[in-house]
Parts: structure tokens; sequence; C-alpha cells
């Protein structure tokens, strides 16, 4: 009885971090999508509007290569099938990972969703454009950070609080070895 009851709610929980994957990678591939296209019709390339003196300006680029122009210099059609390769491979062991991720693990899920939403965002980018288009701009005096997106930033996000669960599972471990 005891077990069939962990199971149920073992079940529930994976119903649970499923359906929150599902709306909450949708609605960052939503939003990523809905910002793009908000630039792509007001913006003409390299057209670029200041929001706030000397910190923050919306801009219209794009990168054919991936994070900081990496292989951007390389021939359009290797780039093309190389990042969606690489993308779908990523998008597989991402679902993958979620669904072998621990029931009731919201960081987990939430990590993953994150960047799963910023794969998918980027790689509906490439298959119509064959670049990422990139808006966000900060800067401070003349140090530019390299212009962004909204699924460039659900990345980083995720990635930041994937690597911080892995410190403090780790940190967890340790301290429950410790005791024995």
């Amino acid at each position: 009885m005891r077990g069939e009851a962990i199971r149920d709610r073992k079940g529930v929980l994976v119903k649970r971090n499923i359906i929150f994957f599902v709306l909450g990678a949708a609605a960052v591939i939503v939003l990523d999508q809905i910002t793009k296209n908000a630039i792509l019709s007001r913006f003409a390339m390299h057209e670029s509007h200041e929001v706030i003196h000397g910190f923050f300006n919306l801009v219209y680029v794009t990168n054919p290569g991936a994070a900081f122009g990496f292989l951007a210099s390389a021939s359009e059609a290797f780039r093309y099938f190389f990042f969606i390769g690489v993308t779908v491979v990523a998008i597989s062991l991402i679902i993958y990972y979620l669904v072998k991720s621990k029931p009731g693990n919201i960081v987990s899920v939430i990590s993953l969703t994150l960047i799963f939403a910023g794969a998918v965002g980027n790689l509906i980018d490439r298959i119509r454009f064959g670049a990422v288009v990139d808006f966000l701009d900060f800067y401070l005096g003349t140090w530019h950070w390299p212009a962004f997106n909204v699924a460039d930033s659900a990345i980083s996000v995720g990635a930041v609080l994937m690597i911080w669960e892995m410190i403090i599972n780790t940190k967890k471990r340790n301290i429950s070895r410790s005791k024995y």
C-alpha cells in the first residue's frame, strides 16, 4: 500500500514537472519570438534606439554564429547544419534529463525548461533566417556587451540555475557522506 502511494505521488510529480516544462517553455518561446518579430517589423538592420542613456539600447543585428560570434566566419551551409544539428542533440538531451530528473526537483525543471526554450527560440531563427536575431544592447561608455535576445537570456539563466543546483547537490552529498 505504501509503495503504491509513493508511485502515485511520483507519477503526479512527474506530470507536474512535464506540465510546467511544456507551459514554461511555450511561454518563453512565444515571448522570444514576439520580441524578435517586434524588432524585425520596426527596425532596419543595425538601427539602434537608446532606451537608457549610457547603458541600454534596442538594436537590430543578426548573429550567424553562436555566443560571441563563434563560427560566424564559417560557411553558411556549414553553420546552418552544424548549429541545427547541435541544437537538436541538445534538445534531445534536455528532454532525456527532464524525464530522468527527480520528481519535485523544481530547480532542475526550471533550468531545463529555460535552456530548452532558449534553444528552440534560437533554432526557429536559424531555420527562418540562417542567423539569430539579437536586439538587447547593454553598454558602459564605449564598451558594449554583445547584443543578445530573450532566448539567450533564458539559456544563460537556465545554465546558472543548473550550475547552482549542481553545487548545492554536491555540498549535500558531501555533508551526508561525512556523517557516516
